[in-house]
Formats: C-alpha cells, structure tokens, sequence
C-alpha cells in the first residue's frame, strides 16, 4: 500500500504523550525497580450511553459509584510528583460534580491531565469549568460519522446533540482565547463503521477540531454487541478497508487534520499485530502505569476491563485499604507481572496489541 503522510498538528498541540513512558520500564522483571509515571483513576463507573462495544452495557463489573473525593486524594497524594494522570475509565467523567475540582487539585501540583468523554454533557457551563480547571487534554469518543451510525454503536440517539456541543466548546476556547484542553476526536475501528472515517474527518474539520484518532476495538474472545471478533479489524485489514485508510488520509492532508491511532502509532501499523509471535512481551504497563476502579480497586491497565470477565482474577490491590507503594510491589503485582514474562501470560495478554491505548 502507498504511504500517504499525515498532516501534522502544530507542535504546541501535540506534544508526545509517550514522553511520560520512554525509558521506564525497560529492565523489567517482577520487583518494579521505579515508581509509576502514570495513574488511571476511574471517577466512575456510571455511564448515560448503552454502548454496544462497552462491557458495562452487559454486566455490572462492580457497583455503580463515582471515585470518592477522599479516595481520590487518598491516592494522587501518594504519588504528589505523578506526571500524568487520566481521569477515566469505563464510565463517563463528566457525570461526576467534583470532576473539575480534581483537575484543578492535578493540575496544582504541575501533572498531565486528560480524560475520554462521550460529549453528551459537555454544555457551555461545564466546558469553562474544565478550562478554568486547567484540563490538558479532552477526547471526545465519537465513533461514527453520522447519526445511524452512532446509534448502531453508542446506542442512543444523540449524535447531533454531541457534535453540537463539541462545535459549542470550540468557539467556547476560541472566544476565551484558551490554548487548552487540547481537543480530539476517537473513532472505534470497526468493520461496520470504518468505511465512515474519511467523512469523520471532514466533521472534525467542519467542527474545528485539529486532531482525528482511530483506536483498537477491544473484544472478549466470545464477543458481545459490536465489541466481537467479526467486528474487530485487528490482524484482518482487507483491500476495501485499506482503501478507506488510503482515503482518509488523503482527506486529512487536505483539511489538515492530524490523523493517528492509539499510540501515536500510523493507523494502518495499528492494526497490525507488533513484532513477533508474542507480542504481549515487550508490554511495560505494569512497570509504568496503575489504574483504580472507582471503588479503588487496582488493576492491570485500561484495557483489562474490556478484555478479562470479572475482576476478581486480576486484582492487584485495593488503594481504600492499601498503601500504593505496598500495591505496587505486592504479591498481586509480583504475580502479575511474572506471568507477562512467561510464555504463558494471563489470556487476555496473549491477544493485546501493542500500542493499544495510551
């Protein structure tokens, strides 16, 4: 396939999230020899959307609750010089009141902050808490590029609602004159949608939003909605799917949009499975990055809730009870990663992909 270059953001809007990770982790063994550079807080488990690639919409993972503000800071004060933090998980942050009040107590300390929305509440009065707040980074998870298609998806039909918001908090930064939240918008590849992203192009550049992202569809080896083997384009890019990539790209050279996928990774190398016949194997999350439930529970990284039935298999810790530091290090962790070494990692580690979410 011809390479088509990408157009770039400006460099003021893109800096590499991959900077908080280079170079950590890359003597691994089961102690981890430094601290974490990244913690993923679920500020809840709540979500208004019944989306059909999500595993909330099939089972209760755990009760429904926001993040406490006394577990959230009982957590972030323990490591008061994290680099980066990410406010969700696999509910929508924007559902929670003390949201903004976290971002501003991340951003006191000089951390990176961002968070995934699905833009339906994100109206005039929150957006200028969130840049009042400081926020960093907002992502928008879109997913289709026309109301059919998002209902298919996202199983509600608020696709007009969404990009309505979205071009409001545009203008919102640009009458403030704010440089940030960096803006973006995430597109799920998926069999049945990607044929839409050169059109999801032109909506964020009709929008004003600079930058396009495709993400990985992550499915249960059984398959549940959407969220399914069939759906997924991992390992299986056809000729008709490629030439959507090719056009998409071509699109967003045009408009100049800046298009990547997970990682930073070029979307067509995204789909592609990393080097080797295990490629679970260079993986440094576990040396890099901890994520708590809204409970406070920890696990292994974003990707575990939509991949692993139940969390009762890979719980690491509990941040309500424990110290990090003791979770860290801990048996659970010790386990884990030991078993990510092996050539018999935990089952939903043999099918990752590398670059899968940042």
């Amino acid at each position: 396939m011809p390479t088509v270059p990408t157009a770039p953001a400006p460099e003021s809007m893109k800096p590499d999230p991959r900077r908080y990770f280079d170079g950590i982790g890359d003597e691994r063994s089961p102690i981890a020899t430094t601290q974490p550079v990244c913690l993923y807080l679920e500020t809840t488990n709540r979500c208004n959307l019944l989306c059909t690639t999500c595993p909330r919409t099939y089972e209760d993972l755990e009760p429904p609750a926001d993040m406490s503000w006394e577990l959230f800071t009982r957590i972030v004060d323990q490591y008061p010089d994290i680099s980066r933090v990410v406010l969700h998980g696999i509910g929508e942050p924007m559902m929670v009141k003390d949201l903004p009040r976290m971002v501003r107590y991340l951003k006191d300390r000089g951390t990176y902050v961002l968070f995934n929305t699905n833009g339906t509440l994100l109206r005039p009065k929150k957006g200028r808490e969130l840049i009042d707040a400081g926020l960093d980074e907002l992502r928008v998870s879109l997913d289709a590029a026309e109301a059919k298609a998002f209902k298919l998806v996202r199983g509600r039909d608020w696709f007009d609602r969404i990009v309505r918001n979205v071009r409001d908090f545009v203008e919102l930064k640009r009458r403030s004159g704010a440089h940030n939240p960096r803006l973006s918008l995430w597109l799920t590849g998926l069999r049945e949608t990607l044929e839409q992203l050169p059109d999801f192009i032109r909506l964020a550049a009709d929008v004003g939003v600079p930058e396009v992202h495709l993400q990985r569809l992550v499915h249960f080896p059984e398959g549940q909605g959407l969220a399914r083997p069939q759906s997924s384009l991992f390992e299986r890019l056809e000729r008709e799917e490629a030439v959507y990539l090719e056009e998409a790209q071509r699109v967003a050279v045009a408009l100049g949009v800046s298009l990547d996928a997970s990682g930073a990774a070029e979307p067509e190398a995204s789909l592609k499975r990393g080097p080797g016949e295990q490629p679970w194997s260079i993986c440094r999350r576990p040396w890099t990055l901890m994520y708590f439930t809204a409970h406070g529970r920890a696990i292994p990284c974003c990707i575990a809730p939509f991949s692993m039935r139940g969390y009762e298999s890979f719980t690491l810790g509990d941040a309500s009870q424990e110290a990090l530091r003791e979770i860290w290090n801990g048996p659970g962790y010790q386990n884990f990663r030991a078993s990510l070494l092996s050539d018999a990692p935990p089952s939903a580690c043999a099918g990752c992909g590398l670059r899968w979410s940042l």
